[in-house]
């Protein structure tokens, strides 16, 4: 401990333990003692002995660290419960985010069992996280979802009914056959569906009179009943069916990653390049073009101004001129002098102008053949080219470059040389930056090229629009209806890729590497932050055999109906074995187990059906607990 009994003295040694993990030792020797009249020493001697342990030491000590330090904690969860789950045992594995949970519920409870130490961080936290996951998810599957729905939008309906009805069943019909005390049912069926929000149906249920609790029980019992009921449930199921989920395709004999590409092709309209504005889209494909430099000997060429050739020779344009080892800036009135250097791009039948007869010696100078090539994406804005074919356009100031897709209304069209390009369609170029520039002024657009710039503008904007659309609710006889925050955000980040998909301009493109890591942090630190927050929960939730019943009844409850409204979709509705999934993990209501059929499978195109089924039972649930609550 550091000795305070006589201020302004400086303590020969001052041992500070810090969370048993972390020894500060203060020493001043024999010297300093002699040199500390100043008032600086004076001020240093005040500081020292002021310092105070945060902490107790050793593991105590840790664990006390990580409840003061809730960002330690989630940092620590997600780094163990990563490496955690990559561990595979005979082809089986947890997943990051299974991981992330099971460590996170595994710290916080040993904190509450062996030490008292209560862990609480702030919801909102976990909240905004889950926010981003599902707004990052929209963005990748927005392109999709609308043509899912025409596809098997009823049969996604289907699946999340079977999947809410059997839950109910299970959990209520269950916890009446166990003799389970009121509130129990509906405390299964809150931490089984992983909705919070089915507790507040409940407690309203039981603050308006709904229901009364019988002789004997007071409302706080039964509340403190549901609450048990939904932590013993909530870390099982949440576990449970992240492993469910992944593996649903693999129980059933079904390849994941080949049935979701299958998905794909089947959901894409039969598009083999993404959709403007979606992750992915601006990548380089084969180009059957080549860059070529040549001295400038033939005697056409000579004194010619850049604006005349690329008029006679607009499918060979010129994209640099070097001259004395210098690069010239290209304008319409440069002319080019004789042994000037100038770099081409075409087939090599079109570098020939007349008779056999090329441009001059080909050159091997670096400046000239260090030309970059890009990929971009032009919104047609012009009329005066709609309703021309591919091949007129190259005389339209397009040369140079490869037409790599063409999409109209956000779908992909078949390519070739006699294909019309109409006002408001999307041009997919690659080629040297020049050329592109110059096709995208002919188009009359402009040319989204791809980029590391972050979208932070159009990603609060869209989420805060989604945000506020899912908080709308409409109570009726007690029960409040709302879309919730998180369909809210995923239907955001739809709309935006949707929008895209018609106009890149539109905020667009979207880096994967970023959207990528804001599905993958966002969803795991959402269930760590849960995780520390629903583990003393279940140890106050233990004894007897009433434990029993409840880690039973919720894990049935939660891995029986998604189990069975799979095989149904697979089965009768014949959906695709990873749609099928799709739909059966949003009928509960579980973003983990969908980032585990998409970490499985290697495809997020089981997001297509997730809203369709997930914001159809957030509803049926919320109606469902409160019945329960009621009946009981």
């Amino acid at each position: 401990m550091v000795d305070t009994s006589h201020r302004g003295r400086t303590s020969p040694g001052v041992l500070i333990r810090y969370a048993g993990l972390l020894t500060l030792l203060f020493t001043e020797t024999a010297v300093a003692q002699e040199s500390a009249p100043s008032a600086g020493g004076h001020a240093v001697g005040h500081i020292i002995d002021s310092v105070r342990p945060t902490a107790e030491s050793g593991i105590h000590g840790f664990f006390e660290l990580l409840g003061h330090q809730p960002i330690a904690f989630i940092l620590l969860a997600l780094a163990l419960g990563n490496l955690i789950g990559k561990l595979d045992v005979k082809g089986v594995s947890l997943g990051s985010t299974a991981g992330s949970l099971l460590v996170g519920v595994i710290i916080s409870m040993v904190a509450e069992a062996a030490y008292g130490i209560t862990y609480s961080i702030p919801g909102v936290l976990s909240s905004f996280m889950l926010l981003l996951f599902m707004y990052a998810l929209g963005l990748k599957v927005g392109p999709q979802f609308f043509s899912g729905l025409r596809k098997g939008g009823l049969a996604f309906v289907g699946v999340g009914v079977i999947v809410w009805v059997l839950n109910w069943v299970i959990c209520y019909f269950g916890a009446s056959w166990a003799g389970l005390a009121p509130g129990y049912a509906t405390g299964l069926i809150s931490g089984s569906y992983t909705i919070t929000a089915i507790l507040g149906v409940g407690q309203s249920a039981l603050s308006s009179g709904a229901y009364t609790p019988p002789v004997g029980m007071t409302v706080e019992q039964v509340g403190a009943n549901m609450a048990a009921a939904y932590a013993i449930s909530y870390v099982l199921s949440s576990v449970g069916i992240i492993l469910l989920i992944r593996y649903l395709p693999r129980i059933f004999g079904r390849d994941a990653k080949a049935d979701a590409k299958q998905a794909e092709r089947e959901y894409s309209g039969g598009a083999t390049h993404p959709v403007p504005g979606a992750p992915g889209a601006l990548v380089m494909g084969f180009s059957p073009y080549d860059l070529r430099a040549f001295y400038v000997t033939h005697q056409q060429l000579i004194g010619r101004r850049l604006a005349q050739l690329a008029k006679e020779y607009p499918q060979v344009p010129i994209l640099r001129v070097v001259r004395d080892h210098q690069v010239l800036e290209l304008s319409d009135d440069l002319v080019l002098e004789k042994n000037d250097i100038v770099t081409v791009r075409g087939n090599v039948h079109d570098l020939i102008l007349e008779e056999g007869e090329l441009i001059g010696p080909e050159a091997d100078e670096a400046l000239a053949r260090n030309v970059p090539l890009e990929v971009a994406d032009i919104h047609v804005g012009s009329h005066a080219v709609s309703g021309k074919t591919l091949q007129e356009l190259e005389s339209h100031g397009t040369g140079g470059v490869t037409v790599q897709a063409l999409f109209r209304a956000g779908n992909e069209l078949p390519l070739g040389p006699a294909s019309v390009v109409l006002f408001g369609d999307v041009i997919r170029l690659t080629g040297p930056d020049v050329a592109i520039k110059a096709a995208a002024k002919a188009l009359g657009g402009r040319a989204i090229l791809p980029t590391l710039k972050s979208e932070v503008l159009y990603l609060s904007l869209a989420m805060l629009v989604g945000y506020l659309v899912g908080i709308v609710s409409v109570t009726i006889s007690g029960i409040p209806f709302s879309l919730g925050t998180s369909a809210g955000c995923i239907l955001a980040g739809v709309g935006v890729s949707y929008f895209r998909s018609r106009n890149p301009e539109f905020g667009g493109p979207v880096h994967e590497g970023a959207r990528s890591f804001l599905q993958d942090f966002g969803l795991n630190a959402f269930v760590v932050v849960l995780s520390a927050n629903v583990g003393p929960k279940v140890i106050t939730a233990l004894g007897g055999d009433t434990l029993v019943w409840l880690a039973l009844i919720g894990t049935l409850g939660a891995l029986i109906p998604p189990l069975i409204a799979f095989w149904v979709g697979f089965k009768f509705f014949g959906l695709n074995s990873i749609i099928a999934d799709g739909a059966a993990t949003g009928g509960r209501n579980s973003t983990p187990g969908l980032n585990a059929i998409i970490e499985e499978s290697g495809s997020s195109v089981a997001a297509v059906p997730y809203p369709v089924s997930y914001a159809l039972t957030t509803v049926l649930a919320l109606i469902g607990g409160y019945f329960a609550m009621i009946l009981s």
